[in-house]
């Protein structure tokens, strides 16, 4: 097939790579721009939550960075903890790969109940994992780490689009969804955008794209980039 990649460069490079391993076309257009944001540390953190691999890219350089990878550190899923691990982090553990399981991976273990936990994270997030993680008496701080910053359609994708030479493009997230709508109107193809076959990770981004009329929408078994690859071979 011939695939639309909309995940911010650095990501979309590699789930291209992935694509052209198993013999599909991928067309990497970012809608999205990764920028890190500033980090104060009020107080001491019994451990450091994430629930995407873009958290530990922002602290990578940050002077905070060896206090926070001398804690524990849970991730929500693989990519992330493999994020983390490159950062510096060397005590991380992994769930299952969405929030309900990171959840329960925190309250089995139960990190030092005398300091809260550090979440670091995205502007932009789905659910409530503060108050998930309140709900088994577990304290913790959100420090948002990061930002996604819309990017337009570029002419490579445009005239794809128009010349009908892509099929299908995968969703990672709700913001690049709702970038993949509004710059296909601002763009002039709206109508091509919408036909294409929409994988998504999720049910919340699949119906960010079927509320804006896409009607081919498949979603992910689980929020990971090999449920993403198997959408390909249904």
């Amino acid at each position: 097939m011939r695939i639309v990649v909309t995940r911010p460069q650095e990501d979309g490079e590699r789930t291209a790579a992935a694509l052209r391993e198993r013999g599909h076309i991928a067309v990497v257009a970012p809608l999205l721009r990764v920028e890190h944001l500033p980090l104060a540390l009020d107080h001491a953190y019994g451990a450091v939550v994430i629930t995407s691999a873009n958290a530990a890219a922002a602290i990578a350089d940050h002077p905070a960075r060896a206090a926070l990878t001398a804690l524990p550190l849970y991730a929500v899923g693989k990519r992330s903890a493999e994020a983390a691990r490159a950062a510096g982090f060397t005590d991380v553990h992994t769930a299952g790969g969405d929030v309900d399981d990171l959840v329960r991976l925190i309250a089995e273990q139960r990190p030092d109940a005398r300091a809260p936990i550090l979440y670091l994270a995205g502007e932009d997030r789905s659910g409530d994992l503060i108050g998930d993680l309140a709900m088994h008496g577990i304290a913790a701080d959100l420090a948002v780490v990061y930002r996604a910053v819309p990017l337009p359609f570029s002419p490579e994708l445009i005239g794809a689009l128009q010349s009908g030479a892509v099929e299908a493009a995968m969703h990672y997230s709700m913001r690049s969804a709702e970038q993949f709508i509004t710059g296909a109107k601002v763009a002039g193809v709206a109508t091509q955008a919408t036909r294409l076959r929409q994988l998504c990770l999720s049910g919340p981004i699949a119906a960010v794209l079927i509320q804006a009329g896409a009607r081919n929408v498949a979603v992910a078994k689980r929020p990971d980039e090999q449920s993403m690859m198997a959408l390909l071979e249904s």
